[in-house]
């Protein structure tokens, strides 16, 4: 039965799926995709979207941030953190998500004088903030629009742009004159881990000179891909 789930799992996790879909992807007869579909719906690991079909659900983003924590992330992150930060000049932070947060589970401060400083272990919200709206475009389409229901921004074609692209960027979203980078960071099993990020103030990282930030951000977030043991070849 495990390997069956699994299969409709990975059937799933390509796209949004309809139940004759699924048999047809997984060979399994159309009434025990039902059975068990039914049952990985009840525990949250898909969820239905009406008119459309199955996706993957938010049971599974729960279980991915369960598990980045017993990975050493910070031990492997922390020297393209640390890279990231003296290449760009700017303070770098390495974020995971806790349910309706972000947390900072590492941090190194630029050397300049003017400089954002986020504390290891801070909590912040994933509605406002490049981090932020990494999380919040590959979350769970359900999870995502409860979050955003009464909300202008980010709009859907703007979290859609970020992973088309790759990285994100806001200014004086979370806090007045503060600008950020981030990109995702995926395990090799194709879930998003974390995100990376630089911040500075918005003289340093503006609308347009945020664009010089996203290569080193991108390429920070494949390399700590590469040690968690994936290709870091996409997001």
């Amino acid at each position: 039965m495990l390997d069956r789930c699994l299969d409709i799992l990975d059937a799933v996790e390509r796209g949004v799926r309809t139940l004759p879909a699924i048999s047809q992807e997984t060979g399994l007869h159309r009434a025990t995709v039902h059975r068990l579909i039914k049952a990985l719906e009840h525990h949250g690991f898909v969820t239905f979207v009406g008119g459309q079909g199955y996706r993957l659900g938010s049971k599974l983003l729960r279980l991915a941030a369960t598990a980045t924590r017993e990975l050493p992330l910070r031990d492997l992150a922390h020297p393209f953190v640390e890279r990231l930060a003296t290449m760009t000049g700017e303070s770098a932070q390495l974020f995971i998500q806790d349910g309706n947060e972000r947390v900072c589970i590492d941090a190194v401060e630029s050397a300049n004088e003017l400089r954002t400083i986020v504390d290891v272990g801070a909590s912040l919200p994933i509605t406002v903030g490049s981090a932020g709206k990494v999380f919040l475009a590959y979350a769970p389409a359900p999870f995502r629009a409860q979050l955003l229901r009464g909300l202008d921004h980010p709009t859907h074609e703007e979290l859609m742009t970020i992973r088309r692209r790759g990285w994100a960027w806001s200014i004086g979203e979370r806090q007045a004159g503060v600008g950020s980078v981030s990109a995702p960071i995926m395990t090799p099993l194709g879930f998003l881990a974390a995100a990376v990020s630089v911040s500075g103030p918005d003289s340093r990282i503006a609308r347009i000179s945020a664009k010089r930030y996203a290569p080193a951000v991108v390429a920070a977030a494949k390399d700590i891909e590469r040690a968690l043991g994936g290709s870091g070849s996409g997001s």
